[in-house]
């Protein structure tokens, strides 16, 4: 047995969707877009300048990249837009090339959960260029171009470190279900050992933050001064800022919902650890910041895309769609508040008052 990781069956299946399942897709889209939408926010701007050529040694990949654009806004804002385009364009083509109904509705599904809007919402944040960057090293080793795919992988924690606990483990599991293991790890290797590198360097050279203060001072947004204290701070004095307690608890609960599910799905054996815990690592974020939402929208996501990729071409059961359905209504329940003061549009026209006594 070459493989650690059990293959999905290869049944003939339909490579259209159904009008009603794409309807449904197309619904999903427009409800998540009205219900998050927004322009990036001053944190993920601030963000986004940080480059490596100024001496941030975290995080600088995007900012490095916009840099010799300047500081304006809408350079900041334009990036957004068009990461969060090409992720939507990811997710509806992989809408449109799966074999299965299954896979179609798995992401409706996720647009529809709290996620959708989040995602929206999220504009900006580097999440979407982590998920982004997945989505490329996937259709790369689907292509078998596996040594593309590790170094697409490698460049992702050079976006954000997060990484590490988010797309890594997930990329991993994709790299069990088409390569021996020990080639699985070859090509994780890069990604896991320049994160690792990342982590020991200080975050950021002697003077930097100061530096980049003085530049962004000149420009057209308010910049967000405690995002560029992010840098100067030890992870301990972090977890002096909040409490983990706190955030896990609040992941704990969807992380039971998500890998119930999943196990319910996939028999509750050896090969399951793999997946397990590719769709459970972003609940050790807890320890790496406050942003419990976050963390909780990218816990789900990670549960979607694994489950995507379990799926290949089987279609579920009517016992599993029902299974899932109660999940997913489950997870419709879960407080997922955003940023800034934002929240999530109500799809009605007005927003209702209480009746008098």
């Amino acid at each position: 047995m070459t493989l650690l990781l059990e293959r999905a069956p290869a049944p003939a299946a339909k490579t259209t969707p159904r009008r009603s399942v794409t309807a449904l897709f197309a619904i999903a889209v427009l409800v998540a877009g009205y219900t998050g939408f927004r322009s990036p926010g001053e944190w993920a701007a601030t963000l986004q300048a940080v480059s490596l050529t100024d001496g941030f040694h975290r995080r600088f990949l995007v900012g490095t990249l916009l840099k010799p654009f300047g500081h304006d806004y809408l350079v900041f804002e334009v990036a957004s837009f068009a990461v969060l385009g090409a992720v939507l364009v990811a997710v509806t083509l992989a809408f449109f090339h799966s074999r299965t109904e299954s896979r179609r509705l798995l992401i409706v599904a996720w647009l529809l959960l709290p996620t959708g809007g989040y995602l929206f919402h999220e504009v900006g944040y580097f999440d979407q260029m982590l998920y982004l960057l997945l989505f490329g090293a996937l259709w790369a080793l689907h292509r078998n171009r596996p040594v593309v795919a590790s170094a697409v992988m490698a460049l992702s924690v050079t976006v954000h470190e997060v990484a590490l606990l988010t797309v890594l483990p997930v990329f991993g599991f994709a790299l069990l279900r088409k390569v021996p293991f020990r080639r699985a790890c070859t090509l994780l290797a890069p990604a896991a050992a320049l994160g690792a590198v990342i982590l020991a360097l200080p975050p950021v050279a002697p003077g930097s933050i100061d530096k980049l203060r003085q530049e962004l001072s000149t420009t057209d947004f308010a910049y967000r001064v405690d995002a560029l204290n992010l840098f100067g701070r030890t992870q301990a004095e972090s977890w002096q800022l909040y409490s983990i307690t706190n955030v896990l608890l609040y992941l704990l609960p969807i992380a039971a919902v998500v890998i119930g599910g999943f196990l319910y799905l996939h028999r509750p054996t050896l090969a399951a650890a793999v997946p397990a815990a590719a769709i459970t690592a972003p609940v050790l974020l807890a320890f790496g910041g406050w942003d419990d939402a976050r963390w909780g929208f990218l816990l789900v996501s990670n549960f979607v895309v694994v489950l995507w990729l379990w799926l290949g071409r089987r279609e579920l059961k009517l016992r599993q769609v029902a299974v899932l359905t109660a999940l997913f209504l489950v997870l419709t329940h879960v407080p997922m508040p955003y940023f800034d003061g934002y929240a999530p549009r109500g799809l009605t026209l007005v927003t209702p008052v209480e009746g008098l006594p």
